[in-house]
């Protein structure tokens, strides 16, 4: 019989971030403890819910414009040149996607071409190498090296030739936390322009950094606004995973691609959250404020918490996730450990692997996820108590 599959499909699995919260849900249910998937266990901001009814009462219920509702469209700009002091034109280089995952598939499905290689920090989200294939283009990874996380450069420089169309970066980064330096992004950006190559910047955690570290948006570096596709969303700073409104910022000509692609993929972002998007996009500048202070304090806590567990933690920049080390309380691999937590102390973690093209390079990683509640974050410390013993 012929393959009734496409051989794309048969080069990746689903996701493992995903599986393991079905795997503590059908294992424990809500006794479970999910510390796998990004997202919070807490309510999101209540003025932004009540836009979000009122906008379905008003009968927001129908098509917003095909790349994105003007209130939502005009707001983000607003934003961004209020954070990023970057004017940009909410008519010509903004598309409204179904949430960040969309905009990047949308973005590379619009610039890549077959052959085309596009370069991936690795660890990386697992979504970005699939991307790269569902845009039969070939992803080249320049490894991040514990415990800061830094690359080598004369690797990353090698990389680099004519087949290179574009870089992936994510910064705050999942899964290790690290804030690119203004300097790393700059000698990034250098490359970019000597090759003629595009930058994807997933900044989803934009507002999540620590210790005073910066968070740089690469379009505002010299020379990159024209090559830079810069890929956010609602979902982490404002607390609503589950709305799947993202958005891409990018030159018109890009743009006009982007939202060709957007279009025949998922038509558009549900109308009645983005009205209630606009709202959130205007939320003052102490709410940005209260969000980084709240995170240091689970940050902090987890850290404590997994170090005294006898795991040798990294302690992130930004973003919402800690990696961690477990050769010193586990003899397996991470996939065993990461199931062994779940069916032994109710405890969901993403094992390290899954961050990899190559899995050994994580198999001695597991990664925790602290956007939840602290009461959420007690009873993970409570369930890694004893590890010392090694399990």
């Amino acid at each position: 019989m012929t393959a009734r599959v496409s051989r794309k499909t048969e080069t990746f699995t689903e996701s493992v971030i995903r599986e393991m919260t079905r795997l503590i849900g059908a294992r424990h249910g809500q006794s479970g403890i999910n510390l796998a998937q990004g997202f919070p266990d807490f309510a999101a901001p209540q003025v932004i819910k009540d836009a979000a009814c009122e906008a379905i009462q008003n009968d927001v219920n129908q098509y917003a414009i095909t790349w994105g509702a003007k209130a939502f469209r005009e707001a983000l700009a607003e934003k961004t040149r209020r954070f990023l002091g970057m004017e940009i034109d909410p008519e010509r280089e903004i598309t409204v996607c179904c949430g960040a995952t969309e905009a990047m598939l949308s973005a590379l499905l619009a610039t890549l071409n077959s052959g085309d290689e596009v370069i991936i920090f690795s660890p990386f989200y697992e979504n970005y190498g699939p991307d790269c294939v569902l845009s039969d283009a070939v992803p080249r990874f320049i490894t991040l090296r514990p415990p800061d996380w830094s690359f080598d450069r004369d690797e990353l420089r090698a990389a680099f030739n004519g087949r290179t169309r574009g870089v992936i970066i994510n910064t705050p980064h999942n899964p290790t936390g690290k804030v690119f330096t203004r300097e790393e992004l700059g000698f990034i950006a250098d490359l970019c322009q000597e090759h003629d190559a595009i930058v994807y910047t997933d900044e989803i955690y934009e507002h999540m950094t620590y210790d005073g570290t910066e968070h740089v948006a690469m379009a505002t570096l010299p020379g990159m606004r024209e090559r830079t596709i810069t890929i956010n969303g609602l979902s982490k700073t404002y607390s609503v995973t589950g709305w799947r409104v993202g958005y891409t910022i990018a030159p018109p000509d890009i743009t006009d691609a982007i939202r060709k692609v957007h279009d025949f993929v998922t038509v558009g972002a549900a109308a009645p959250l983005q009205e209630a998007g606009a709202v959130a996009l205007r939320l003052p500048d102490d709410y940005y404020q209260q969000l980084q202070t709240e995170y240091l304090e689970r940050r902090d806590y987890l850290l404590a918490g997994l170090e005294a567990a006898g795991l040798r933690a990294y302690k992130p920049q930004g973003a919402y996730y800690i990696m961690c080390e477990i050769g010193d309380v586990y003899g397996g691999t991470d996939v065993e450990f990461a199931r062994y937590l779940i069916e032994e102390r109710r405890l969901a973690v993403v094992p390290g692997s899954s961050f990899y093209t190559d899995p050994a390079q994580g198999a001695g990683q597991i990664r925790f996820c602290f956007a939840k509640k602290m009461s959420t974050l007690e009873r993970a410390v409570e369930a890694l108590a004893g590890l010392t013993a090694r399990v």
